[in-house]
């Protein structure tokens, strides 16, 4: 694979030895380290996680694992994007000197059977739809944590219980990171950016526009005074079935903290949706947030 002399590809970690070697080596030099946990396939939304890790870290490691455990045995697990010489390419481009990208026996050892119960905000939205979801991702992200030992890790908000479900497992175990939650990035016709989006044919791909356009009305009737989470719950409905998006999961707004569900925003909410586009599993959401009137 051809690269720049200037951007080097990473050097690719494929055993927790190594990679604790490599951690090591980078705490002796005194680095802060920042950890940027992917399951490859990776685009815009990810390399925008790169970027602010090397803002604000002295080195970012990548991690590219396909994690089995966050799958049920009727998802996409199989067809899952594998685009390791790709990722490799763009991660050279931000100049990431490391990439752990270990083999499944690794993580899961002949044997394995210790898992994370994840805290109390897996359980409503995706906890209900996928019930083994969050123990699979908290237990990887846990063993991830425990092997690069970062000071910081990185998270994108298009995945936004995922990131709350981390942090409340962090705070609650003691676990001396720091977790960051950044900004969704969009593609220019507003989809989120999400490593399934590949799977849309240009049909699909029109029909998922609606879950953007139907956070944006959310917003504009936030924005202009509307506090009734029913109404704002029935709008973001009634655009994505206006889409004839074929399946609804949910279309929501919620707590941000606690996720339970609102009948009025009454400080800072979020509207998240989760649907299915053709086969695709697609989700999006929006914050809230605005000053309450006292008077």
């Amino acid at each position: 694979m051809a690269t720049d002399a200037s951007h080097p590809i990473p050097h690719l970690i494929s055993t927790i030895d190594e990679l604790r070697a490599t951690v090591a080596s980078e705490r002796q030099r005194g680095r802060r380290i920042g950890l940027v946990p992917t399951m490859g396939a990776l685009h815009a939304g990810h390399l925008s996680l790169i970027e602010i890790s090397n803002q604000e870290c002295d080195v970012t490691i990548a991690t590219i694992f396909v994690n089995p455990k966050q799958f049920s045995p009727s998802e996409d697990l199989d067809k899952y994007p594998r685009t390791i010489e790709r990722d490799l390419e763009l991660l050279s481009r931000l100049r990431v000197p490391f990439v752990f990208a270990p083999k499944e026996e690794q993580i899961y050892p002949t044997g394995f059977s210790t898992f994370v119960e994840p805290p109390s905000v897996a359980l409503p939205l995706e906890g209900e739809l996928r019930p083994h979801h969050f123990s699979g991702v908290a237990t990887v992200v846990l063993k991830l944590f425990n092997l690069v030992q970062a000071d910081v890790a990185y998270f994108g908000q298009k995945d936004y219980q995922q990131t709350l479900v981390i942090r409340r497992m962090v705070e609650d175990l003691g676990i001396p990171i720091t977790i960051r939650t950044c900004p969704i990035i969009r593609e220019q016709d507003g989809l989120a950016m999400s490593s399934r989006n590949c799977y849309l044919s240009p049909e699909e791909r029109v029909q998922a526009l609606s879950i953007s356009r139907a956070l944006r009305e959310a917003r504009r009737l936030v924005d202009a005074g509307e506090r009734d989470a029913g109404k704002i719950r029935s709008t973001l409905r009634h655009v994505l079935e206006q889409a004839e998006i074929s399946k609804i999961e949910y279309a929501q707004v919620v707590d941000r903290e606690t996720l339970e569900e609102l009948d009025r925003i009454e400080d800072s909410a979020i509207a998240l949706i989760a649907v299915q586009v053709g086969k695709t599993r697609l989700i999006d959401n929006c914050l809230f947030e605005y000053e309450v009137n006292s008077s």
